[in-house]
């Protein structure tokens, strides 16, 4: 029982507490290791006394007293560590301040996308220590190898341990310098709750919470334009999440989603920021992307054919601005459905395979053009490369869904 209630609370909480844990810490390593031991304890601790009433809480505390104590044995840092002391006992409350960020674990982002640490590896870093995904996932994201990514992250840690570089908010003057990594950490996570269609995966709980950082977000960058976008964006998306299930728990296409059953609200909300970023930089690629989102969510009900022209003719754009694997992907998708699937499936071969092995939607996506076009062999094999990797229930049931049509030579 303590076991699986202690992988709740990690599942849930322990990039909030290291996070938390690391910013009043100001270090990385000893966050990390005191986290590490907080959890170790509670596994002995909750199985005799039982869990908590707030297990975040009583990890938090925990890991707290456990590196106040390491820096009590350390008497090097006996002066920050009393420092330290009267700070956590008495527990201030925050002081007002319009130019600090009020949420620690976007105060953390922006300590991890610091100039000293290289662009590559700045929200590599903050995944795993803001959002604690794994070492894997993040690689997956990036497109590169498990080893490749391990080694940045090493590095990452290492360079702000020994450039010292200071934990703490940076004033708003040094804010732009780091938006993009910020951007991009919360993009990532917030991908890793949406590709779960049922929203029931082990990082569900970064919907919620991307919703309210974006919005944190565009308050203290109001006159930047990709805040803006991507909040209207993550509305976008999360408007759309009750049409994307079924009743079998299969996943829907978003082709196929009746628009009938998304939340209005959020995607009202998400017309909103990006007519707020529209005005700002109409051409940024985040406005863009958020455009194509508006496209689909302004459909109203199945009887209306989707906006497949006008998203393509985005995806064109956007790459005039930005060119991007992930988005030469998506493009390929449109493409099948304005140019045919034989175009689209020569844009797929033109894209860096090698590039994708990892990267489920990208088999996923060759699979579906393969059994549209009858290639039924090359078509099985790319559904069980997907298969391979994916690990979210409603896709795995659309995927085999999809196998298992072809395997009974129902062709499209």
């Amino acid at each position: 029982m303590s076991g699986a209630a202690l992988e709740r609370v990690f599942r849930s909480a322990s990039a909030r507490i290291v996070g938390a844990l690391a910013a009043r810490l100001r270090d990385l390593a000893t966050a990390e290791d005191a986290f590490s031991e907080a959890c170790a304890r509670a596994l002995e601790d909750w199985s005799v006394g039982g869990v908590p009433g707030d297990p975040a809480a009583w990890l938090y505390q925990v890991a707290m007293r456990v590196a106040l104590d390491g820096l009590r044995r350390r008497k090097t840092h006996a002066r920050f560590e009393s420092q330290l002391s009267a700070q956590f006992d008495a527990q201030p409350a925050p002081a007002e301040d319009s130019t600090a960020i009020p949420d620690e674990r976007l105060r953390l982002i922006f300590i991890c996308c610091h100039p000293a640490v290289r662009v590559d590896a700045r929200a590599a870093l903050t995944l795993r220590l803001v959002c604690g995904l794994s070492t894997l996932e993040i690689a997956r994201a990036f497109l590169v190898s498990e080893t490749t990514m391990a080694q940045r992250l090493t590095r990452a840690k290492s360079k702000i341990a020994e450039a010292g570089v200071p934990f703490e908010v940076p004033t708003a003057q040094f804010w732009p310098e780091r938006l993009d990594s910020v951007l991009v950490t919360i993009e990532i996570a917030y991908a890793k709750a949406h590709e779960d269609a049922a929203g029931s995966g082990p990082h569900a709980h970064f919907a919620a919470e991307m919703l309210e950082l974006t919005q944190t977000l565009v308050h203290l960058l109001p006159t930047e334009a990709e805040p803006a976008a991507l909040a209207a964006m993550v509305r976008f998306a999360e408007g759309r999440r009750p049409a994307r299930v079924d009743h079998t728990g299969l996943m829907i296409p978003l082709s196929e989603q009746d628009p009938q059953l998304w939340q209005r609200s959020l995607i009202d909300d998400g017309n909103g920021y990006l007519r707020r970023a529209l005005a700002i930089d109409p051409h940024s690629p985040r406005v863009i992307q958020a455009q194509i989102h508006a496209a689909w969510c302004a459909r109203t009900d199945l009887q209306e054919p989707p906006p497949w022209p006008a998203v393509l003719a985005f995806y064109d754009l956007l790459l005039s601005r930005r060119d991007d694997p992930v988005v030469r992907l998506n493009r390929v998708v449109a493409a099948a459905e304005v140019r045919g699937v034989e175009s689209a499936l020569c844009d797929l071969q033109e894209l860096d395979q090698a590039l994708f092995r990892d990267f489920a939607p990208y088999h996923a996506v060759r699979a579906e053009l393969l059994r549209r076009a009858g290639r039924r062999e090359a078509a099985l094999q790319a559904y069980d490369e997907a298969l391979a990797i994916i690990g979210s229930p409603a896709e795995r049931h659309w995927l085999m869904r999809q196998k298992e049509s072809l395997l009974m030579n129902d062709h499209p």
